[in-house]
C-alpha cells in the first residue's frame, strides 16, 4: 500500500524521508538522486550524487569541480540501496543518460519518470516501461490539446528551403538529436555547431551515440548565401541574432511561444505529449498517480473516477 508521505516537496525539492535523499533537488543537499543532467534537474554542489554513468559524465563536463563531491554511477537495471530504500534506474528516453527512478520500500513500488519521451531518438537510450504501484509523472505537456508531430517530418521541412538556417536549440540533448536528424533526413545540409555545443557532441560520440558529420561554427561559411548550412546555437545566442538577415530562423521546441517571431515553426520536443503520457500510464498500471513538473489538472480530470491523482507541487 502506498505511503502518501513517502515523497514530499519542500524548498530543496522532492524529498524521500525514508531514504533521506532528494530526487532532482533544486538546491545542494547531502544525498541527491539525479534523473538527468539538465540544469533544472541537476543542480551543482551536492555531496553524494546517485545517477547513471551518462548523467555523471555530462554533469562533470558542464559543472566541473562543482558537479558533486562524490558520484555513485549505476547502470540501468541494477538495483542498489540508499538507507534501506531500493533504487533502480530505467531509460527515460529524454536525453543521454536520462533515467526513470524506481523506488521500492514497504512492499510498494514508486516510479519517478523525471523528464521522458516515447518518440524514437537515436541519440539516447530508448524509454522502457516499468510496472509500479505509484507513478510520479512529469506533466510538462499534460494537456489534451498538445500532440507532438514526428521529429523526422519536422526536420525534413528544412529541405523545402535553400537558405542557410540559424537553428536555436538547447545545448544538451536537443542539439545532439538535431544533428543526427539533419544528417539523416537533410543530406544536402551541413551542420555547424556553436562552440558551447561542441564538447557535448564529442561526449555523446564517446558514449557510442553517432551523430553524423558536424563542424565548429565558421563565420566565413555562414556568409556564403544558400550554401546548405545549419548553424545550431543555444537559446541565448539565438535570441541575440534576432536581426540576422540572409538566414532562415527556427527554434526547435514543443513550446508554441518559442515559435513566435521565427521564419518557420519547428515542433520537435523531448518531452512526452498528452497521448504518450496516457499510454505510459496504461503500461505502468499504477494504483495511484502523482504529478509534478507541470500542470497535472488534466490528468486528474481524466483519471479521477478510476485512479487517485494528486499533485506533489
Amino acid at each position: 500500500m502506498a505511503d502518501s508521505g513517502f515523497l514530499t516537496f519542500d524548498e530543496y525539492g522532492l524529498y524521500c524521508k525514508a531514504g533521506d535523499f532528494y530526487l532532482d533537488p533544486q538546491k545542494p543537499v547531502l544525498r541527491a538522486v539525479i534523473s538527468h543532467a539538465h540544469g533544472d534537474h541537476a543542480c551543482p554542489g551536492n555531496m553524494h550524487v546517485y545517477c547513471t554513468p551518462g548523467t555523471a559524465d555530462v554533469m562533470k563536463l558542464r559543472l566541473k569541480k562543482n558537479a558533486g563531491l562524490q558520484f555513485y554511477p549505476f547502470p540501468y537495471g541494477e538495483t542498489f540501496e540508499v538507507n534501506g530504500v531500493g533504487l533502480t534506474f530505467y531509460p527515460a528516453g529524454h536525453i543521454m543518460g536520462s533515467a526513470q527512478v524506481l523506488l521500492e520500500h514497504g512492499g510498494c513500488r514508486y516510479l519517478y519518470t523525471g523528464d521522458f519521451k516515447l518518440q524514437e531518438d537515436d541519440t539516447c537510450e530508448r524509454f522502457e516501461f516499468v510496472k509500479a504501484d505509484v507513478l510520479i509523472t512529469e506533466s510538462t505537456f499534460a494537456n489534451p490539446e498538445v500532440k507532438h508531430p514526428g521529429a523526422e517530418g519536422e526536420i525534413a521541412r528544412l529541405n523545402d528551403f535553400k537558405h542557410n538556417v540559424l537553428l536555436g536549440a538547447y545545448a544538451l540533448g536537443k542539439s545532439q538529436r538535431l544533428t543526427r536528424l539533419i544528417n539523416t533526413y537533410c543530406p544536402g545540409r551541413k551542420v555547424l555547431l556553436h562552440h558551447s555545443i561542441m564538447p557535448l557532441a564529442r561526449l555523446y560520440e564517446s558514449h557510442s551515440f553517432k551523430l553524423g558529420p558536424f563542424e565548429a561554427y565558421n563565420r566565413k561559411l555562414m556568409k556564403m548565401p544558400d550554401s546548405g548550412l545549419v548553424y545550431i546555437v543555444p537559446p541565448l545566442t539565438f535570441n541575440c541574432y534576432y536581426r540576422a538577415t540572409g538566414v532562415l530562423r527556427a527554434f526547435a521546441s514543443g513550446w508554441k511561444r518559442l515559435q513566435q517571431g521565427n521564419d518557420i515553426d519547428l515542433y520537435i520536443s523531448d518531452h512526452a505529449d498528452w497521448d504518450d503520457i496516457l499510454h505510459t500510464i496504461k503500461q505502468v498500471e499504477p494504483a495511484e498517480i502523482w504529478t509534478l513538473h507541470g500542470d497535472g489538472r488534466y490528468i486528474s480530470e481524466h483519471f479521477s473516477a478510476r485512479v487517485p491523482v494528486k499533485s506533489l507541487c
